[in-house]
């Protein structure tokens, strides 16, 4: 069938000059191309960019396929299908010769202070959805009736009278689906996930949704996967699904609509470093609490599949919410997951910098994938640093980064963001005990980190702990300062010193 692009951002930007694309084009693809030159397309480019390339430095022609290149995701044949690439100086073109990317489905350039026309061949990239090249200076005129076309296709497709609608509802809404069909266009787009994009949608009564519309109608696995497990779950740290709607060629979920952003808006946005201390812990304790009810209280259990900064929702007053399901597997009794012999389950799905290492190589995942993840967002709170932060030296990643300079004794306070230093000792203690914590969660072997009920009781403990009391049971000869001091573990704090010094065992400098 066609495919039909589903979303596309391109403001803010200047338009000027005539419309060079061939709309209809847009819409119908073809496939099968040489992986060879897939690389050689995406290498043409790279080389072609004026500013900074370090973020690319994985792009090697030495390789035999792009698939493990960071900002590229591969289906399970090798086949380019997702290039994001985010807030890099790379300055230059967009790219003009991607045609062997036959299968790029998604491509998000934004904010990477790319300049010029936007290609003509971009009418050629067949199978492209989603287009975000917002935030940068772009120079071709883009008609309305891009906009237009792409709104009258999907509602042909949506509206038409031999499509039928199954809609569910958890709660009373008062709408009709044509309501929140007007409303999915890219003005009111929020946010996107690794399942779909979100719309702030208004109702007639005034109320306001998130409504989340799936990438592709024929991703059955992910969408069904997302109804059984938000349809069932209740927590107060979990975003709550109001319900769904789906036909033949759309499906859509709807949830409560949160204002305030995500945990990446609060640390990266335009209120950067807005929260102190005490928010940022409450904030990661509830998400672990979270996780926790997913892993252990939940029956089966359920992996999230995509925790990360961006999936952490907040409320009026920072309270957090676990949000983006359409990765969530349901564990079988075995410890693996129903959809790992599922031929059309999403391929490497996740989110680069937050995968754990046996995710992003393509191996089966467990409740320790989720752990790692949930690791890497401890340390984005702490640091205020995004995982893929481009001012890292030679481009490093933010774990391996403190890693090393905790491995060099250098001080910890150091990787601190820098809104959190110089607070009282007791909370300068916090943040070096959750610094310890993290460390563990982001093992490189899955089977030495915590899991996540463990993480809970610890990140609890930190609270209580104060240096001019007796230390709190669970770190009496064992709890928290045995499991950080255990054999696999790599890093023990000293408990109320002066300088909060580390101490390393020796197997921590190999890993």
């Amino acid at each position: 069938m066609p495919a039909t692009l589903r979303n596309l951002l391109l403001s803010p930007n200047i338009f000027s000059i005539a419309l060079l694309l061939s709309i209809n084009s847009l819409f119908f693809f073809s496939s099968c191309y040489s992986i060879d030159e897939q690389g050689q397309a995406l290498l043409s480019w790279k080389n072609s960019l004026n500013g900074s390339t370090d973020a690319l430095r994985s792009w090697n022609p030495s390789d035999t396929s792009p698939c493990s290149w960071f900002g590229v995701r591969c289906s399970s044949n090798g086949e380019v299908e997702e290039i994001t690439l985010k807030a890099l100086e790379l300055q230059g073109p967009l790219p003009s010769n991607f045609q062997p990317l036959k299968s790029l489905k998604t491509l998000v350039l934004s904010s990477t202070n790319l300049t010029g026309p936007i290609p003509k061949q971009f009418g050629e990239y067949h199978e492209l959805r989603v287009v975000d090249l917002s935030d940068n200076s772009l120079s071709a005129l883009l008609l309305l009736a891009v906009y237009t076309l792409v709104r009258v296709r999907i509602a042909s497709n949506i509206l038409r009278k031999d499509d039928s609608w199954e809609i569910t509802l958890y709660q009373k809404l008062d709408f009709s689906i044509d309501d929140i069909v007007r409303s999915l266009t890219s003005s009111n787009v929020i946010g996107t996930g690794s399942s779909g994009v979100v719309y702030r949608v208004t109702i007639p009564n005034g109320e306001t949704l998130a409504v989340k519309k799936m990438w592709s109608s024929e991703e059955a696995g992910a969408f069904n996967s997302e109804i059984q497990t938000l349809g069932s779950i209740r927590h107060k740290n979990i975003i709550r699904l109001l319900g769904w709607g789906s036909n033949r060629n759309l499906k859509i979920l709807f949830y409560d609509y949160l204002p305030s952003g995500s945990l990446s808006s609060l640390l990266h946005g335009s209120r950067k470093g807005g929260a102190d201390w005490e928010a940022r812990y409450d904030i990661v304790l509830g998400v672990a609490h979270a996780l926790a009810y997913l892993h252990h209280d939940c029956v089966p259990a359920i992996l999230h599949g995509d925790v990360k900064a961006m999936n952490v929702l907040l409320g009026p007053g920072h309270e957090p919410y676990l949000a983006d399901f359409g990765l969530a597997r349901i564990v079988n009794s075995n410890g693996g997951d129903e959809f790992s012999k599922t031929s059309h389950r999403p391929q490497l799905a996740g989110s680069y910098g937050y995968m754990a290492p046996e995710h992003a190589s393509m191996q089966s995942i467990t409740e320790k994938s989720d752990v790692y993840s949930f690791g890497v967002v401890l340390l984005e709170v702490l640091t205020g640093r995004h995982p893929l932060d481009p001012t890292l030296p030679k481009g490093a990643h933010l774990v391996q980064w403190i890693r090393d300079h905790l491995a060099c004794k250098r001080d910890p306070i150091d990787i601190l963001d820098q809104k959190l230093r110089g607070r009282s000792d007791p909370a300068m203690h916090e943040m070096q005990q959750t610094l310890a914590v993290s460390l563990l969660c982001v093992s490189n072997r899955a089977d030495e980190r915590p899991m996540m009920k463990d993480v809970v009781a610890m990140l609890k403990e930190i609270r209580h702990v104060d240096c001019a009391r007796p230390e709190p049971e669970l770190l009496k000869g064992g709890g928290l300062q045995a499991i950080l001091a255990s054999p696999p573990a790599r890093k023990a704090v000293s408990q109320c010193s002066s300088n909060y010094s580390f101490a390393f065992s020796e197997d921590s400098r190999s890993q």
